[in-house]
């Protein structure tokens, strides 16, 4: 791996928010709060990417209050007295080891887990009804569904302010509720929540950001993760082509978002034929806002093949930095590098490139 790694080491400011580098830690679900509830092992491992200069932690996905918002009983709660306590003592120990840090707020919608033997408390929460491909229908959401869930992620943006987060993100990707909403596929409502165009489509997506960002000071940024591929159709295009990333993007950014965090399985494919552009290349180029762009940095291999038990070595970053000094984006979510080795920032900017960890699964089985 070479050297030259300095413009990832500029500060960034977005409004309140001032980062001491351009690299994020990206969200990654562990499944280890009991009852939803964080515990000091939460704290400790987001404390260590803070003191090894993480320049913004993005936590793992921690779920709104509906009965239906998680498909793990593991998964952290972002509502209810307990959980947040857990997450105050979280954003406390990640602002006295000097980091910055957001919540990602979410709902998993029809995003069952099949290896979990645990089913949601109540009915799920879905676009269309539609659980997957090869599974029955389900009822769609109602009208009071709709509304309560959008009010529950902006308490849920208002906790977020109550415990002093940096920022907010909102969980918009992968097939999860609202990217549910996004996709021609799996919403087939004829009523004001769906259509035949993306932006008809992209209205629940607007009017969770429109009501996470009244829930938020005027200074406080939010970012929307977003992506093409679905968790049950890695070829899943929600923007068939460049016209339709606007469609997408502009009610979005109309809403209140301020960065939009594109997640790709591997940064450096195209979005679309034409350009070597990537999602966050043509989300920036669309909207004229700061991107995050994500996928398999720093790592040979990619983090599906890394979740089925595949192990990946450190790789150079020489083709992201080609492509963030051209100016495709502006942050850098780094998965699996970081989980596998919380000093990998503090690596990078001292050059240490010998030093740095593999990724084995087996590290998906521990927290720290």
């Amino acid at each position: 791996m070479s050297g030259g790694h300095d413009q990832l080491f500029q500060p960034f400011t977005l409004r309140s928010l001032t980062l001491k580098n351009r690299l994020v830690m990206a969200p990654m679900t562990r499944s280890r709060s009991p009852d939803g509830v964080p515990t000091q092992a939460v704290v400790d491992y987001y404390r260590r990417r803070a003191e090894a200069d993480v320049g913004l932690i993005l936590t793992e996905g921690t779920v709104v209050n509906r009965p239906s918002s998680k498909n793990d009983p593991r998964v952290p709660h972002f509502h209810g007295t307990e959980a947040l306590a857990g997450w105050q003592r979280v954003a406390d120990a990640v602002h006295d080891a000097g980091g910055k840090i957001a919540p990602q707020i979410w709902h998993v919608g029809p995003r069952l887990d099949p290896r979990v033997e645990w089913t949601p408390p109540g009915p799920v929460d879905t676009a269309s009804g539609l659980v997957s491909h090869d599974r029955p229908r389900l009822p769609a959401m109602d009208e009071r569904a709709i509304e309560e869930t959008i009010a529950a992620f902006a308490d849920a943006g208002e906790a977020a302010v109550r415990l002093g987060f940096d920022a907010v993100e909102i969980h918009g990707a992968h097939g999860y509720l609202i990217d549910d909403f996004f996709w021609h596929v799996s919403n087939t409502r004829k009523d004001a929540w769906g259509g035949p165009t993306l932006r008809e489509r992209a209205r629940f997506g607007a009017e969770v950001v429109k009501a996470v960002r009244a829930a938020l000071p005027a200074d406080l940024p939010l970012i929307f993760r977003l992506s093409q591929w679905k968790g049950l159709d890695y070829d899943a295009m929600v923007a068939r082509m460049p016209e339709e990333m606007a469609e997408w993007l502009e009610p979005l950014a109309d809403a209140g978002v301020d960065i939009f965090h594109c997640s790709q399985r591997r940064f450096w494919e195209p979005a679309f034929p034409g350009s070597d552009l990537n999602l966050a290349g043509w989300a920036k180029k669309v909207s004229g806002l700061p991107t995050i762009t994500v996928g398999s940095v720093g790592l040979t291999g990619e983090f599906i093949a890394g979740v089925n038990g595949e192990k990946s070595q450190p790789q150079s970053l020489d083709e992201l930095l080609r492509r963030f000094d051209r100016g495709d984006f502006d942050l850098v979510a780094v998965g699996r590098a970081v989980l596998a080795d919380p000093e990998w920032v503090m690596k990078i900017r001292e050059g240490e490139f010998g030093a740095l960890k593999s990724f084995d699964p087996e590290v998906l089985k521990s927290y720290y």
